[in-house]
């Protein structure tokens, strides 16, 4: 009921005007004035005990509201013909309370015409009465449709928008499902492809120096013995490297003092692990968001787990400048190079590739044998994203 208040508020005000009306306007007789009380009196009556409750949304009440309103309000003409405000109120309510368009159509031409009817009882049947009753009659109904079916039409296309919207909110979940089952996928295949490339065949190098240690042993041959024991050390060791390695990749970033100390962090990180001597040179003059600055770190992390595994360096550096719409991220290293025009094999460039082009970033890889490797990584800040 609380969303129709101001229905109930604009009724009553309404009743309460009639009723001020008929008191000091002039009125045939006085019994008539009593018959309009009466009428305005039997009308909110039945608003209170069936209009409400139509409007309310009970279907069963809204046809007899309907019909009790279109007959009150040609009575109330019947006793004055200044009672005719009563379509004030009259005509918008049939249209609300009646659903379907074409039945609150007929019920205003019905109200139309019993006002009119009240007219004649109220003001007799000469032919100037009749003229003026049909020619108000006539553009209150016109008015009163043309409203109604523009109103109708409005609340038509709000219902279509609102449905879209609820479809559009639909699809918007299952797409996120879908997006997230396929990020699961994704990483599930990368974390495969790194296991593979880096912790299983490490793995397999360490059964097999066991294997030759254990015959070495049979043949009490110790020198060999010792020598394959320094390598199943120095093997383990490195799978220990890439499991710390991997986990740091998949686990959250942290930022905490901005860009230039987590490269920091990175760096330090790896100079204990592969005794590579990493300089660090940050230039940011640009605050960048957190998601730049994630793919940042997570593509210096990529680089310097390269140089490490590939480059047989014994330094490296990793440079950062913030523009005033571009940040780069450059590493290089004086390892031992590769051609670079070979297609890429394994995961961890075309991996940094799909990551830049989610941001509409570009890599670029500089490298020949013997030459040292230049990684270079740019993406858009600012008004450029």
């Amino acid at each position: 009921m609380t969303g129709n208040r101001w229905w109930h508020v604009f009724f009553a005000t309404t009743m309460a005007m009639l009723a001020v009306i008929d008191v000091f306007s002039w009125a045939p007789s006085a019994g008539q004035r009593i018959a309009a009380w009466a009428t305005i009196a039997l009308l909110s009556i039945v608003y209170v005990t069936i209009g409400r409750r139509a409007l309310g949304g009970e279907a069963r009440l809204r046809l007899p509201f309907a019909l009790a309103l279109i007959i009150g309000s040609g009575a109330l003409v019947a006793c004055s013909p200044n009672l005719a405000f009563v379509q004030a109120i009259a005509f918008p309510l049939l249209w609300v309370v009646i659903p379907s368009t074409r039945v609150a159509m007929v019920a205003n031409v019905g109200l139309a015409v019993a006002v009119s009817a009240g007219f004649i009882v109220s003001v007799g049947t000469d032919s100037d009465n009749l003229a003026q009753t049909a020619l108000i009659q006539s553009i209150s109904l016109v008015g009163s449709l043309a409203l109604g079916l523009w109103i109708s039409r409005i609340a038509d296309l709000s219902a279509e928008r609102l449905h879209l919207l609820d479809e559009l909110t639909a699809t918007q979940a299952e797409l996120a499902a879908a997006n997230h089952d396929t990020g699961v996928v994704s990483e599930r295949e990368r974390l495969a492809r790194e296991i593979h490339d880096t912790i299983a065949q490490s793995l397999t190098g360490i059964v097999m120096m066991s294997q030759r240690a254990q015959r070495e042993l049979a043949h009490e041959r110790l020198e060999p013995l010792a020598d394959q024991l320094r390598l199943l050390e120095q093997s383990a060791r490195e799978v220990l490297v890439e499991t710390r390695s991997l986990v740091a990749a998949s686990a959250p970033v942290d930022l905490g003092g901005g860009i230039a100390a987590a490269l920091e962090r990175l760096a330090e990180r790896y100079r204990r692990e592969s005794g590579i001597a990493i300089t660090v040179i940050a230039e940011v003059s640009v605050d960048l968001d957190r998601d730049t600055e994630v793919v940042l770190l997570r593509c210096a992390q990529e680089a310097l787990a390269n140089v490490r595994k590939h480059s047989h360096a014994t330094s490296a550096t990793v440079r950062m400048v913030t523009e005033l719409h571009t940040a780069t991220l450059s590493v290089t290293d004086d390892g031992t190079g590769f051609d670079s025009t070979k297609a890429e094999t394994g995961f961890g460039l075309p991996g940094m590739r799909d990551r830049l082009a989610l941001v509409n970033g570009a890599l670029a890889l500089s490298s020949v044998p013997g030459g040292g490797t230049s990684l270079s990584v740019s993406l858009p800040i600012g008004v450029a994203a």
